[in-house]
């Protein structure tokens, strides 16, 4: 039995091998782009499959395709949407920058499991051929860019946003529980006026809560789709009400509000949904970067560090050194954010590379769009449930580190002005000995007076008048 077929395409023959399901354009792609070994993720070629999907469905209502073709057009559509046919898309994400060759290997998957659904040759592009039929009233340069749309709006629905949500409720307990729990304070990197942990934590779910926010704002844009913008926006080749339907569609599949572009020549030449969207995902890298950050410094030590909290131990952290725990967590969300980071580099690079009525950067675009919901979201959610839910504080180190700060002074400068309070502070620096005690020894209140000056909850509540 030869490991081969023939197909054609506008070039000529192209031996296909027997058991794929993808033809002539699709070879040719694979063999043109042996570039990374990357591929497409899941949801962009499910997003593909439900696109196609739709569009049969569209395609039968409008008499345009056959009932019977369409309706093995779409089961083989759903089994793309499915992942029962994601090893028959091999096409490298560095390939020609409209997305065609991956459309096309779509266009041929469908045509050629449809064509067996319906008791024919794979390869004979009869009855249903991948153009005029799975591609009808559609362009590479129109579906690319709807799917990117389509796959990222569920991606950060029904990913991002669940994991955010989580991290940011686990953030804002933690700050509920250490509500009591007063600590020293930090500004540039040396010790400042007390502040209570729960109110650093809640300045993490603060943030957290934010990023939930910018992904509310850009949703908007991601929900327009390019679709019945053809080749160049014009619509060419579309007929009325094609893209219309196939939106209602794919709105009603997914439950996503999807709408058509108000304007189809933008959303096919600029791809600036996508990149306020990769900005929204950057910010929030940049929030996470700073909580991950500040943990691994809290939890720092155990023993001579700052070891105000502790974090869960997961695994042993050195080859060589026995009993060493690494923050591992934090590490790997430090690492997630670095790439999310990376990528809206990338991003930013092909959103401006649209030239006239087309961008061209569609597919790398696509791939770190996606990879960035998708690493932010694992990242967001072992987060929380392996580090932030088993976070506890250090009560004993952190009472002592807030009687060994000199800012303990701050609360006495508007009583006895800057420069004395300055000079406790030097002396207790200099001694060795706390704020409390030199000023104690000095006199410099009563001992009830003093005692309420510099108690450390009340310097968390709005400052000490005196």
């Amino acid at each position: 039995m030869s490991t081969t077929r023939t197909e054609t395409d506008s070039l000529g023959p192209v031996e296909v091998p027997a058991g794929a399901y993808y033809g002539a354009q699709t070879e040719r792609a694979r063999r043109n782009f042996p570039v990374s070994g990357l591929r497409f993720p899941r949801a962009f070629i499910g997003a593909l499959g439900l696109i196609k999907r739709c569009a049969a469905q569209a395609n039968r209502e409008l008499g345009i395709v056959d009932p019977k073709l369409a309706e093995a057009i779409v089961q083989a559509a759903e089994e793309v949407v499915a992942g029962k046919l994601d090893d028959h898309f091999p096409v490298d994400v560095f390939q020609t920058g409209s997305g065609t060759s991956t459309n096309m290997n779509a266009n041929e998957v469908i045509a050629n499991r449809a064509i067996e659904l319906l008791g024919g040759e794979i390869g004979s592009k009869k009855p249903v051929h991948p153009n005029d039929h799975v591609n009808a009233g559609q362009s590479s340069n129109d579906v690319i860019p709807t799917a990117i749309h389509v796959a990222a709006y569920g991606a950060v629905v029904d990913h991002l946003e669940p994991a955010l949500r989580g991290l940011a409720d686990a953030l804002r307990a933690k700050a509920e529980a250490f509500d009591d729990v007063v600590k020293i304070g930090r500004t540039h990197l040396q010790d400042a006026v007390p502040i209570r942990l729960g109110q650093e934590f809640s300045g993490y779910a603060q943030q957290i809560e934010n990023g939930l926010a910018r992904l509310a704002a850009v949703k908007p844009r991601l929900a327009e789709l390019a679709l019945g913008g053809t080749a160049v926006g014009t619509g060419l080749n579309a007929p009325p009400g094609f893209a219309e339907r196939v939106i209602a569609t794919l709105a009603e599949s997914t439950g996503h509000p999807f709408v058509p572009a108000p304007n189809r020549f933008e959303a096919l030449a600029a791809k600036d949904a996508a990149v306020e969207t990769s900005g929204a995902l950057k910010t929030i890298a940049v929030s996470l970067t700073k909580v991950a950050n500040d943990v691994r410094w809290l939890a720092s030590g155990p023993r001579c560090g700052l070891g105000e909290i502790t974090i869960p131990s997961l695994q042993p952290g050195s080859s060589i050194m026995p009993g060493k725990v690494n923050p591992v967590i934090p590490e790997s969300v430090l690492m997630v954010c670095a790439q999310v980071i990376g990528n809206d580099a990338t991003i930013a690079v092909a959103g401006m590379s649209g030239n006239f009525e087309l961008n061209v950067m569609m597919p790398v675009l696509a791939y770190n769009l996606l990879q960035s919901i998708d690493v932010l979201a694992n990242g967001a959610r072992i987060f929380e449930s392996r580090c932030v839910r088993g976070i506890e504080a250090n009560v004993e180190r952190v009472r002592a580190l807030v009687e060994q700060s000199l800012a303990m002074c701050t609360a006495l400068a508007p009583i006895i002005g800057y420069d004395q309070a300055a000079a406790i502070a030097k002396e207790a620096f200099n001694s060795g000995r706390t704020v409390r005690e030199i000023a104690a020894e000095r006199r410099i209140l009563p001992p009830e007076e003093l005692e309420r000056v510099l108690d450390p909850r009340s310097m968390t509540e709005g400052g000490i008048q005196g």
